[in-house]
């Protein structure tokens, strides 16, 4: 009966994927990425109209199990989603001895090997850069560095890595298990310390999978929008989906090359507008921290809004609030054109 009801729900997404407009594009394949197969997917109603490039977060988190809940994007954005290696198709396609390099320096390079395969493919000038989550990292190092590449970059469930410095999440975390009354958890909590940069790959998966499953709405968000997405996927078959989760488990050792990083000594100089969209109630990548950060920005053009609602996964929780902020603040930027409705 539960896979009766799955394929159901999966042919009725499919036909909710389908692009039939004369001027759309709807194709997927692997690329030659930094040495390795890489899978790219690109979907949206109007070449026309302006590419975003999506840098997903897990680590090793494939977005493309969201494209249902975000088709009306499309209507307004070219979508390009890469499976960065570790992650999603790439992943499968060469297995954990295929994926050569972890690194974020290797998924920064192969990002500017996806940003130039995708401007010349398209033929586009420049590309919009979106980020979420862990993706973000990558996406705040590809836009100091790369303003030329990309016409603005917006983060959303953006962290903030503050060299070990801001423990905002951890001590949130600590204060909620001690009014739950979960001791255990809490000594464990404390016993990893709060600097996430002396944290072992496992310590820092297990932060996170506390984190998740101890707020009630971002566990809620996973169990709804996350896990539901995996299941009802139309592009992925049980396997694939397996595949998927035992790409995050190889991409945790990601998780502590970030921790060091200080995101206000690397820079808070950007030539490009500048957006952050964050879940108002998101207690992995809190609204503070990347508010401080926010107010440090200098750029020809920077915004800040809370989705409301939302913790974390906070553009796929409430697509239609994410895409009406990408309507209102970030297209008319990005493209001179007066806002234009959904």
């Amino acid at each position: 009966m539960l896979l009766t009801y799955r394929a159901l729900k999966r042919r009725a997404h499919a036909r909710k994927l389908a692009i039939t407009t004369p001027n759309g594009i709807d194709e997927s394949s692997y690329v030659r990425i930094g040495g390795i197969d890489q899978w790219i997917s690109v979907r949206g109603d109007d070449r026309a109209n302006p590419v975003i490039l999506e840098l997903h977060g897990g680590p090793g988190a494939s977005n493309l199990v969201f494209t249902p809940r975000t088709r009306a994007w499309e209507r307004h954005f070219t979508i390009v989603r890469w499976d960065m290696r570790g992650a999603g198709r790439t992943f499968a396609a060469g297995g954990p001895e295929g994926q050569g390099e972890l690194t974020l320096e290797r998924l920064h390079a192969d990002a500017l090997e996806v940003t130039n395969h995708i401007r010349t493919r398209l033929g586009v000038a420049q590309v919009l850069l979106v980020a979420n989550s862990f993706g973000t990292v990558t996406g705040l190092r590809l836009a100091r560095s790369h303003p030329e590449l990309y016409s603005a970059y917006v983060g959303t469930d953006q962290n903030i890595v503050g060299g070990g410095r801001d423990t905002f999440a951890y001590e949130a975390l600590l204060a909620r298990l001690e009014k739950a009354g979960k001791k255990k958890q809490r000594a464990r909590m404390a016993a990893i310390g709060a600097d996430p940069s002396a944290w072992s790959a496992h310590e820092w998966a297990e932060y996170a999978k506390t984190v998740v499953t101890t707020d009630p709405l971002t566990y809620d968000t996973m169990k709804t929008v996350v896990i539901r997405s995996l299941w009802f996927s139309p592009l992925h078959t049980l396997r694939d989906l397996r595949t998927y989760l035992k790409a995050q488990t190889f991409s945790e050792a990601l998780g502590p090359q970030a921790t060091t990083i200080d995101e206000h000594a690397e820079g808070t100089a950007f030539r490009l507008p500048f957006f952050l969209f964050q879940g108002e109630h998101d207690v992995l990548t809190p609204p503070e921290p990347a508010h401080r950060f926010y107010e440090s920005v200098t750029a020809p053009v920077k915004d800040f809004a809370l989705i409301r609602g939302a913790s974390h996964f906070a553009s796929f929780r409430h697509p239609d609030q994410f895409l009406d902020l990408m309507l209102t603040k970030v297209r008319p930027v990005v493209t001179g054109q007066a806002p234009v409705s959904r």
